[in-house]
Order: structure tokens, then sequence, then C-alpha cells
């Protein structure tokens, strides 16, 4: 594993932290596919929750929230329905693509969590 997927790791694992406090049960990190990857895949109640985790160490070119374009949203919700596919327990689930951005603050210290549900949606 080299410097920039740790890094990423810690950052997923802070994520899922954040949302298993807020109440979201984890089925799977980091689940791969022909189509792409998804960071977490989580349950809230019945909602099945597609979340991508962007953390950013600065605000140059947008910051954390600039960092999911359409591209990637489209990937992340093809992998998303090859997921369910894969897993017929889901199939009437209600479905939901969120974002959790983690963005280091100007002081250094802190780190600002933002999730946003329902970021993007399926066409």
């Amino acid at each position: 594993m080299n410097w920039n997927q740790s890094k990423g790791l810690h950052y997923e694992n802070l994520a899922k932290k954040y949302l298993v406090q807020h109440g979201l049960a984890l089925l799977k990190q980091n689940y791969h596919c022909r189509f792409g990857e998804i960071d977490l895949i989580m349950l809230q109640q019945e909602v099945l929750c597609f979340i991508e985790v962007k953390y950013r160490n600065s605000m140059k070119f947008g910051g954390a929230g600039s960092a999911i374009p359409v591209k990637k949203q489209k990937k992340i919700v093809k992998t998303a329905m090859f997921y369910i596919a894969e897993n017929d327990r889901f199939k009437q689930h209600p479905v939901r693509f969120d974002a959790l951005l983690i963005q280091q603050q100007t002081d250094r210290q802190t780190t600002g969590i933002n999730w946003i549900q329902s970021a993007f949606y399926s066409e």
C-alpha cells in the first residue's frame, strides 16, 4: 500500500466512524467491480447509501466539494447498480448517493466534515 492509499484509507475510516456515530451501518468498504469503486456502502434504516469520501488539505481548486465531477458520479452510479444486481436483498431498498467531504481547516489543527445526503442522483 502506498502513501496515498494509506492516507485515503485513514480518511475513509474517519468517515466510516462519523457515519456509524450518526446511525448508519456499514455493509462494505472499498467495494470494487469492473465498473469502478465505491468508498463506503452503508444502510441508514432501509436506505442503501453509496458514499464517496473526499479529503482535501486546501481550498485550492475548490476544495473537497469540487472533487466529484459528473463523470465520477456516473461511474459510482453504475458501480452501485452492479452491487445491487449482485445482492438481491437490496433490490427493493431506496437508494441514495452521498458525499462525505473532509476539508482541512486553515489552522491545520482541525478537520471539517460535511456529510451531503443525496449529493447526486442516478439518471
